[in-house]
């Protein structure tokens, strides 16, 4: 019995010559722990789910501060109110917390909005 115990608490310790058979059951037991762990003890360790830029996203340095063009395909919404969130929901991933000044849309040559056009600003802290 004071053997096992001995044994336990060279595991602890880690007192094992390397390429040793307790060595490599140690080892064993760190790795086992690392890849089947989570299916047990059930991490939830998730990376978070981020909306990623549109491809249709340029930005521009203005006096104000910056000025992004968001492609017409990329906002959603029909009142101000939905095209602002819309606005800085899309810029937010590339340019951090902002502030929308202010925007305007973009036309063809047909009259249908082509881009937005927003001026932002990140806000002092």
């Amino acid at each position: 019995m004071a053997r096992i115990w001995q044994t336990l608490r060279s595991y602890v310790w880690w007192t094992h010559e390397r390429a040793s058979f307790h060595y490599d059951v140690m080892v064993t037991i760190i790795l086992l722990f690392i890849f089947l762990a989570p299916r047990w003890i059930g991490f939830n360790d998730r990376p978070t789910e981020r909306t990623l830029h549109q491809t249709g996203l340029i930005v521009l340095p203005d006096a104000e501060g910056l000025l992004f063009q968001v492609d017409a395909s990329a906002v959603n919404g029909t009142t101000q109110a939905e095209i602002r969130a819309s606005l800085v929901r899309i810029i937010e991933p590339v340019a951090g917390e902002i502030e929308l000044l202010r925007y305007a849309a973009v036309l063809d040559a047909k009259g249908r909005v082509k881009s937005y056009q927003a001026w932002v600003r990140r806000p002092y802290r």
